[in-house]
Parts: structure tokens; C-alpha cells; sequence
């Protein structure tokens, strides 16, 4: 296997979509999001004759002085498979993987996703998937959900709630106060503008992805922003204004996005990760017919020569703090943590 870049890889993602267990985050426009971004340099593991993939694992390295150096699969990714055909042995990958590590001298390496590669490794997380199949009709895909998210949909609509489907730049700047209110809301610092405008100008604009936005009565008040790969989509990123909750406009907003992904002919749409914890999130992702799936992270850590458990991720004082903080200077925490993050 060798290190790659996918930057500099002329036909990625033709590659990529050839293969079976591909999805957005595997692509060339998000390895270009975060390292532009985060300054995370791409270090994707693999092996590939002229027309596929033998095996590949996206890899960016996280450098941070309060964090310490590893590999992640990758940065801020709901999920991120490798991707395997078989050919090379899985111990071989793993001991590829184990090698980058100790050269490069990281703490550890997280990947997200890989049961079938690790078998019965301990994982340090686990998550819940979402995704929905779009190959039925419409009709089909709003009797499939449950009666509360189809009477949601229908509250939004009879209250005159409007979404409209955008790749503009004032969108954007909507969507980014939105998800300012609600990032505060859960405690937690909003990303960064700076890793937005790069979404916007390496996947939106270039007609990989849209921001939906519902409107009541002349304001703005909640939002998604959806990316798509090959055949299938992916609900990334969502915000609201609470004091609109009760006309129920987040239900419209991805019952247009699922209308928008069937009506293009993609195969499924996906919801991202949802926490064992978060059952209410978990409920309501169950709500539009999709399938659920376990998510495992992987944590081999270096020092140790182990895969490690018990890796938390749950909320705590942390975020009772900084939910009584201003949304301005929230804004600033962000900017200044999330690189140290990955």
C-alpha cells in the first residue's frame, strides 16, 4: 500500500464511485473542505490497480498543540468506511495502518467505521445510522413515515411555512445565523464561517450539495444544508429558530430534501450519525421509514499497541457553560477549537 493525496489524483472519484461501500465523505470535495479548512494533511492508505480500489483508508493527520498528533477517518465525518475488496489480507491493512502511525509519530488512530476489516476489536464508540430508500415513489416514501412526522409535515404546510432549495451565498449567511442559535442551544461552539464558505465553494456551488430554508411570513426560520456523492445524499447539517418549533418547519425542510433527492433519481438519502444517548434524535430519524444501522469508531492506540475502549463523547458541565454564553464570543471559541478537535 502507499500514501496518497487525493488532491492531486485526477480521476478520484470516478474511482470511488465504482466501489461499493463509497459515500460523500470519501470524495475529493470534503478531503479539499477539511484540509483547506484545518490545514489537515490528507494521508489516504492505498492500493488500487488502473480501474478500482483494492483497499483504502482516508486518513488526515490532526496536529494540535493542547490534542497531540493522530490520524483520524476522517475529521468531522459522520462515518467514513474503508473501503476493501477483498484482495489483500485485513491484517496486512491494519498493520499498514499501525506502521503510518508509529512513522509519523501519533498518539493514535481513529477510524469510523471498519467492522469488517477489525472483526472483533473493541470499538471506543458506537453510533447509530439512518438512511433512507428512495426508490419508491413519493406517495410510497410519506405513507412509509410515522404518524406524528407525517402530521408534523402537514402542520408546517397548513401554516403556510415555505422551503425553497438554494445554492446562494445570502442562503448560506441565513443558514449560518440559524445554526449559530442552535449550536448555543446545545452548548457547543458553531463551526467555523471559514469552514462553511469552503463547503460552499468546493461542494455547493459546484452542484454537489444545496441549503434548504424554510420561510414564515417573511423570516427565516430553520434550515438544512444537504451533500450528495455519486447516487446517494447526505443530511449533514440542520438548524432552527426555536420560537417558531411549534409550526414544526424542520419536518417540512427535510420532507423537501427527500422530495428533491427522489425526484433527481438518487438511491437513498442518508441522515448521519445519531448518539446511543440521544434518544429522542434516534425516534425521530426512525420516523421517516429508514433503516437503522450501528456506526463503530475504532481507537488503536500507539503507545498502548491496543484497541481501546470506553471513548465518551456524552455532554456534561461543559456545555451548561457555554450555552450562557453570547453567540458572538461563541463564535470566536469555535474558531479557535475545532482545528485542535479533528
Amino acid at each position: 500500500m502507499e500514501i496518497i493525496d487525493p488532491l492531486q489524483y485526477p480521476n478520484w472519484d470516478d474511482l470511488l464511485i465504482s466501489t461499493r461501500t463509497y459515500s460523500f465523505f470519501h470524495s475529493s470535495a470534503w478531503a479539499r473542505v477539511l484540509a483547506e479548512s484545518y490545514h489537515y494533511e490528507p494521508l489516504y492508505l492505498s492500493s488500487r490497480d488502473s480501474s478500482r480500489f483494492r483497499a483504502l483508508i482516508p486518513l488526515m493527520e490532526v496536529k494540535s498543540v493542547f490534542t497531540g498528533r493522530r490520524g483520524i477517518c476522517l475529521p468531522f465525518s459522520d462515518f467514513c468506511e474503508p473501503i476493501i475488496d477483498g484482495s489483500i489480507p485485513g491484517e496486512e491493512i491494519i498493520q499498514e495502518i499501525i506502521g503510518l502511525g508509529k512513522a509519523r509519530g501519533w498518539r493514535f488512530v481513529e477510524l469510523r467505521g471498519g467492522k469488517d476489516l477489525l472483526g472483533n476489536a473493541v470499538p471506543s464508540s458506537r453510533y447509530f445510522g439512518h438512511v433512507l430508500d428512495l426508490g419508491r415513489s413519493e406517495a410510497e416514501l410519506r405513507c412509509g413515515c410515522r404518524r406524528g412526522t407525517k402530521s408534523s409535515i402537514r402542520k408546517a404546510e397548513s401554516n403556510g411555512v415555505q422551503v425553497e432549495i438554494s445554492h446562494s451565498r445570502e442562503s448560506l449567511k441565513e443558514f449560518l445565523r440559524l445554526n449559530a442559535m442552535t449550536r448555543q442551544r446545545h452548548g457547543l461552539p458553531p463551526q467555523p464561517s471559514c469552514f462553511f464558505e469552503k463547503i460552499y465553494d468546493h461542494i455547493i456551488a459546484k452542484g454537489s450539495g444545496f441549503i434548504n430554508l424554510a420561510t414564515y411570513q417573511g423570516k427565516r426560520i430553520a434550515g438544512a444544508i444537504c451533500f450528495h456523492f455519486g447516487a446517494r445524499g447526505l443530511y449533514k447539517y440542520g438548524a432552527s429558530d426555536m420560537r417558531y418549533q411549534h409550526l414544526r418547519a424542520n419536518n417540512l425542510v427535510i420532507w423537501e430534501a427527500i422530495r428533491w433527492y427522489r425526484q433527481n433519481r438518487f438511491e437513498c438519502l442518508c441522515f448521519g450519525r445519531t448518539e446511543p444517548e440521544n434518544g429522542g434524535l434516534r425516534q425521530f430519524k426512525r420516523g421517516w421509514g429508514t433503516r437503522e444501522t450501528e456506526v463503530n469508531y475504532y481507537r488503536y492506540d500507539l503507545r498502548r499497541e491496543a484497541f481501546v475502549a470506553g471513548h465518551s463523547r456524552t455532554t456534561g458541565l461543559q456545555n451548561k457553560i457555554l450555552r450562557r454564553i453570547p453567540i458572538h464570543v461563541l463564535g470566536r471559541v469555535g474558531t479557535i477549537l475545532y482545528r485542535h478537535a479533528g
